[in-house]
């Protein structure tokens, strides 16, 4: 069976009649290697899945969307890229659920940077496809949810929301702004920071695997 995204996986250590799953999606430029070096470090009855993005950028990276800039070198994303990414890995958790013993009512997406963007989207769009969310250095772009996105039910919702104090790359502030917006929609959301850059820090490594243990 032929999927919509390439990716890599990890079988759970630990097999159950269905077992939970773990999506994890990359930032700009990287490729499904990378989240996917986290996988032996991840909770033993998960699958752990590394998909790839779908915007070649040459030598081994990917996006999930276009990053422009314009003559003042101002930042500006692709949304209708962004959907369309949004869309493909909805699509790609339905084919996975075809393809392996998956419990629905136990996914959780963990992204990077751009993949923790899009994350949000997904999530905020159809929470009844995602349990839980892990969202390490990136921040809530709105411009790519679905319209009128505030009336879903977000009660069994649970996000993890991390970023870097130094962060060079997206601004601490950015992430600031996202936790209130997450409990002002009455989602479960937990926001922590660390003294690093554009990373994840052995500490917020920890702090996620904790936060997935306990939910």
């Amino acid at each position: 069976m032929e999927l919509s995204l390439e990716y890599k996986v990890r079988e759970p250590k630990i097999l159950l009649d269905k077992n939970p799953l773990l999506l994890l999606l990359h930032g700009y430029g990287s490729n499904e290697d990378d989240l996917f070096s986290f996988a032996s470090e991840l909770p033993d009855e998960y699958y752990v899945i590394s998909a790839r993005a779908p915007y070649d950028l040459q030598y081994g990276s990917y996006a999930w969307y276009a990053i422009n800039f314009d003559a003042d070198q101002n930042k500006f994303s692709d949304h209708d890229q962004a959907v369309l990414s949004r869309d493909l890995v909805v699509k790609f958790l339905e084919e996975l659920k075809s393809k392996f013993p998956i419990d629905i009512s136990n996914i959780t997406l963990i992204g990077f940077s751009q993949g923790s963007i899009l994350s949000y989207s997904i999530a905020l769009s159809y929470p009844k496809i995602v349990q839980r969310v892990g969202a390490l250095s990136g921040y809530l772009n709105l411009d790519t949810t679905i319209v009128n996105y505030q009336n879903n039910d977000f009660s069994s919702l649970k996000i993890f929301s991390s970023h870097g104090t130094v962060d060079q790359v997206i601004p601490v502030e950015w992430a600031r702004k996202t936790d209130p917006i997450l409990k002002s929609l009455g989602i479960n959301s937990t926001y922590k920071e660390y003294p690093i850059g554009h990373g994840v820090s052995p500490q917020n490594f920890y702090d996620l695997k904790s936060w997935l243990l306990e939910k």
